[in-house]
């Protein structure tokens, strides 16, 4: 298990954003905007060997941003937003080592592995992320998608996990619930990943003090990574800072499915 750190962009700026509200009519929930270029988080992370981060671009308006992250931290990002068959392997030359993707695969809510299979096609398995970003429904959680407002017929479950391993490398999962409110993490979401992914997994959503990252490790038995947004010190937050995780969650050796990528 180890710390997986975040850059999301909203509009060409580094921001932390309650996920659920991009859409709202009155714009989105806005925690933190920084004052320093997505370049300057992204060479942080690679001075102190944080492989495997993720760049989210929220929206139109990120692309410069995120190619000057990924210029900055070249072969230690995943970069996601907006990924297609036509765009995959341009971000791939500007650096990303993988790509995170899920609206493509979804049309009117229903997935569409003929998407996926050219995406593989495309790259290779090797360097997608699947995100399965998801709320709890009727009869479990379904992966949501158009800035988390629409359900999709995809289940997060052993199944769907299973079907899906052999087409990447990693799944990202957000819990869309409870993402960006700083109010802990779904136990349940995070017992049902470390019990059913194969592949490395890493886990967001809620995370807000030492005690949450605990809880992820306990209820996730050590396999899951974790990513921590809107309560490190490092986006404005008060609960967690940046150097506590990079000393005790940058390089927790091979516990499990999800020790992912070096």
């Amino acid at each position: 298990m180890r710390f997986r750190p975040c850059i999301d962009l909203h509009r060409g700026c580094v921001k932390q954003i309650v996920g659920a509200t991009l859409a709202a009519p009155t714009g989105p929930v806005t925690h933190f905007a920084a004052d320093r270029p997505a370049s300057w988080f992204a060479e942080r992370y690679r001075l102190d060997g944080l492989r495997g981060g993720h760049v989210i671009m929220l929206g139109p308006g990120n692309d410069e941003a995120a190619a000057g992250a990924l210029a900055a931290f070249p072969g230690g990002l995943h970069v996601g937003g907006g990924i297609t068959p036509d765009n995959a392997e341009a971000w791939l030359r500007r650096g990303a080592s993988h790509l995170i993707v899920t609206s493509f695969l979804f049309v009117d809510g229903q997935f569409q592995p003929e998407r996926l299979a050219n995406l593989v096609d495309r790259v290779g398995a090797e360097h997608l992320v699947i995100d399965l970003s998801c709320a709890p429904g009727s009869g479990g959680y379904r992966v949501m998608t158009d800035r988390w407002q629409r359900a999709t017929d995809l289940a997060v479950d052993t199944a769907t996990l299973a079907r899906l391993a052999p087409s990447c490398s990693e799944f990202l999962i957000h819990a869309t619930a409870v993402e960006g409110r700083q109010q802990g993490p779904d136990p349940d979401l995070v017992a049902l990943l470390a019990d059913a992914s194969p592949l490395p997994t890493t886990y967001a959503g809620g995370i807000a003090t030492a005690d949450d990252i605990e809880l992820v490790a306990r209820r996730g038995q050590g396999r899951l990574d974790f990513t921590v947004g809107a309560a490190l010190d490092l986006f404005g937050g008060a609960g967690l800072r940046y150097e506590d995780l990079v000393t005790h969650w940058s390089a927790m050796g091979d516990t499990g499915r999800g020790a992912g990528p070096t």
